[in-house]
């Protein structure tokens, strides 16, 4: 959804600039977690909940004190409708704290569950090939047979059996 993603930076460069840090972006992933619900959303969007009422329920369910520049964002998404479009507000925060951190997101896909000492290992090979220090996750994939898929950004790291399986059909084909 571009637009959302429209809608969503000035609010996240905003509170960015405000002094934004990592404390910031787990309070705005909270919140984007509770804004995503569809009850909320509708509650929210009903003419009779007046603003402050929004805030007081997103806070409480939230169950996470909120910064000063955190509870002005909230509230300046609530007075201008914009509430749908905070869980892209807290992507793109996310982004700029990494950004300005040093740190980018990994996705490692696996076929098999990674244990911590191995996602250490297979982290710190990352970092040397993709040349920055990574946040790294690991999700199940089953379809990749073995090996792993690291997506770093806009950047693919595909090692797995199921990657190589294909590369050699294309080669039997041409």
């Amino acid at each position: 959804m571009a637009e959302l993603a429209t809608i969503a930076r000035p609010y996240a460069e905003a509170l960015f600039r405000a002094g934004g840090d990592a404390a910031a972006a787990e309070q705005l992933a909270a919140l984007a977690a509770v804004a995503a619900d569809a009850q909320l959303l509708q509650f929210a969007a009903n003419p009779k909940a007046e603003s402050a009422q929004v805030f007081e329920v997103i806070a409480a369910v939230a169950k996470i004190p909120l910064s000063a520049p955190v509870q002005n964002l909230l509230r300046a998404v609530i007075d201008n409708g914009r509430l749908v479009a905070l869980p892209s507000i807290a992507q793109q925060f996310h982004t700029l704290v990494n950004a300005k951190s040093g740190v980018s997101d990994a996705t490692v896909y696996s076929a098999f569950p990674i244990d911590a000492a191995q996602l250490a290992d297979v982290k710190a090979a990352l970092e040397r090939r993709f040349g920055r220090r990574l946040d790294a996750k690991v999700e199940l994939d089953p379809e990749l047979i073995g090996g792993i898929r690291v997506v770093v950004g806009d950047e693919v790291l595909d090692t797995s059996v199921k990657a190589r399986l294909e590369a050699m059909k294309s080669a039997l084909v041409a």
